[in-house]
């Protein structure tokens, strides 16, 4: 399977700077030994510490290259997650890379643009995209990623394949989310690449939404709870 580019995701990274450039050899072996694909290595806020982004998300390493931490890190002093804010810039730019092979519901009046990664056989995915006319009207433009949660040998894939290769794949994409047979269509698609995109998230179940800013709202969210949400952002 074709890896897709990370050079806009890796742009949003903090500079890696020389010592970590000079570590990256030493990082890529340790984390292969535990299954993971290192993509970038930076020098971490955190002191003693850098930040690795892999396939399966951003995870934390001692400088000793001795400790490995997943989960998140609080700043006590300017109380924040350190996670979050590195998530939201990788994630921006991530999700820009995609743009020209999302489905897109766009607002007549476009205030918002967030996108989300969904799967057909997932029912809260369902349930959001019934709401659409409602998140259209209020000014949010939706643009679909594919997420097959069973991964791309499972039979979601297969058919969001078609969806995506469909003539209009609005439609298909509709009639699949209203349990509708899709019919199987097959062309040069993005879906694997859009899965590999959502794992390096940490995304592991759908739907799962990202706003305007980068935050990651994983879950479904009633309509009107993602306009006060994306209202609060904006003021």
């Amino acid at each position: 399977m074709k890896k897709f580019s990370y050079l806009a995701v890796m742009a949003a990274f903090l500079s890696t700077g020389l010592a970590a450039q000079a570590l990256l050899p030493e990082v890529n072996k340790a984390f292969s030994e535990v299954g993971l694909t290192v993509k970038a290595v930076a020098d971490s806020t955190v002191p003693g510490m850098l930040q690795v982004q892999t396939d399966k998300g951003l995870f934390f390493m001692s400088d000793n290259k001795q400790y490995l931490f997943e989960g998140n890190i609080y700043d006590l002093k300017n109380k924040k997650l350190v996670n979050e804010d590195i998530l939201k810039d990788i994630r921006k730019a991530g999700v820009k890379e995609f743009d020209n092979s999302v489905i897109e519901f766009k607002a007549a009046d476009e205030k918002y643009v967030i996108h989300v990664f969904t799967d057909t056989s997932c029912g809260y995915c369902r349930k959001l995209h019934h709401e659409m006319a409602d998140l259209n009207k209020a000014g949010i433009t939706v643009r679909y990623l594919a997420f097959p949660r069973g991964g791309i040998q499972s039979a979601t894939y297969d058919e969001l394949q078609s969806i995506w290769c469909a003539k209009d794949n609005k439609q298909a994409l509709t009639d699949a989310k209203n349990g509708k047979a899709v019919q199987q269509a097959s062309c040069a698609n993005k879906v694997a690449q859009h899965y590999e995109l959502g794992q390096s998230f940490g995304i592991n179940g759908t739907p799962a939404l990202i706003l305007p800013d980068g935050r990651l709202i994983p879950g479904y969210q009633p309509a009107a709870a993602l306009v006060a949400a994306l209202s609060q952002n904006a003021s």
